[in-house]
């Protein structure tokens, strides 16, 4: 297993994690994100976004498209029962039943429910419409200032090997 590397970004003065255990896809915290409408129990919030259909139906296409194992079957009864009174949905089963990889839970310190950067993002509108513009702003810095680094280290790496270079061809002389 590969190395995690968490990152936090500052959104409203709420404190928002984002991990990445393969560094090429992130995953943003919904359970911090749903912090913003209910400090105390946030998991509820996520839980009542779950129950929405149109929320089932982007999860299923985000899945069809990104992930060669997601079970549409089950899906298909998830999206029927979608919106009706009793229907609830947790995380963790949406993730056990379809498969799911655009959505992660985790128990324990640190844990909590992190979705892809499309999810969570579409999560934050269901949130706030303000509060996702912040996010999507604080988010892009991030990634930006992560560029800024790997360039910087390749810039580094040019030098030096021009460097090397010179000294390997005067050595050749």
């Amino acid at each position: 297993m590969s190395k995690v590397k968490k990152d936090t970004i500052e959104v409203k003065g709420f404190a928002i994690q984002i991990y990445t255990d393969d560094f090429k896809n992130d995953y943003i915290s919904l359970t911090d994100i749903a912090r913003y409408k209910n400090v105390h129990e946030p998991k509820d919030v996520v839980k009542n976004w779950l129950r929405v259909r149109d929320t089932i139906e982007f999860l299923g296409l985000w899945e069809t498209i990104h992930n060669p194992n997601f079970k549409g079957v089950e899906f298909d009864s998830f999206r029927k029962e979608a919106g009706t009174n009793a229907f609830t949905l947790s995380p963790q089963r949406w993730i056990e039943n379809t498969n799911a990889i655009g959505i992660v839970s985790k128990s324990g310190r640190g844990g909590g429910t992190f979705a892809h950067p499309d999810i969570a993002m579409e999560f934050a509108s269901w949130i706030s419409a303000e509060f996702k513009l912040y996010l999507i702003q604080d988010y892009k810095r991030l990634k930006g200032d992560e560029n800024s680094k790997l360039s910087l280290g390749w810039n580094l790496n040019r030098e030096i090997s021009k460097i090397n270079y010179k000294i390997h061809t005067d050595a050749i002389k």
